[in-house]
């Protein structure tokens, strides 16, 4: 990997009741290049759409890359950087001996990260960061369709 495959990546989830339809959204910024994603599901959670920003943001690179990720989610980061491993260990259960949740996406997010470099970044949600704004707006989009009237 080289400099020029270097790319920053701004994830968000959202959800309307929790559960309820949520959305999630992505901004890649790659080589003065910006690609915006966006998705969502009838019937979620906000966290599920956090996992889904992030998958997806990853999976859509067609290379390895070395990333800066940047989430307002300390359960999507300090899942990935430290929970995961003992999940893993423990056949995806908690300390409590109880199943993960979400752990058909920790699963994914797992195997999307495999391929890359990774370094992961918590900012504060709602804090006037652009590009955390913009996933937020992108994440509220997704979510659109699947509000009822």
């Amino acid at each position: 990997m080289n400099k020029s495959e270097r790319v920053t990546i701004h994830t968000d989830g959202a959800c309307s009741g929790n559960p309820g339809p949520g959305g999630w959204g992505v901004v890649l910024q790659f080589n003065g290049h910006v690609k915006e994603l966006k998705g969502g599901a009838p019937d979620t959670t906000n966290n599920r759409m956090e996992l889904n920003a992030a998958i997806e943001a990853l999976n859509s690179l067609k290379r390895p890359c070395h990333i800066d990720m940047f989430t307002d989610s300390k359960y999507v980061k300090d899942g990935l950087t430290s929970w995961i491993h003992n999940w893993k260990r423990n056949g995806w259960k908690t300390s409590a001996k109880k199943p993960v949740k979400n752990a058909d996406l920790w699963k994914l997010l797992d195997e999307a990260v495999q391929r890359h470099t990774i370094e992961w970044h918590w900012l504060k949600g709602h804090a006037g960061d652009e590009m955390n704004e913009r996933a937020d707006q992108l994440a509220n989009e997704g979510m659109e369709p699947f509000k009822q009237g």
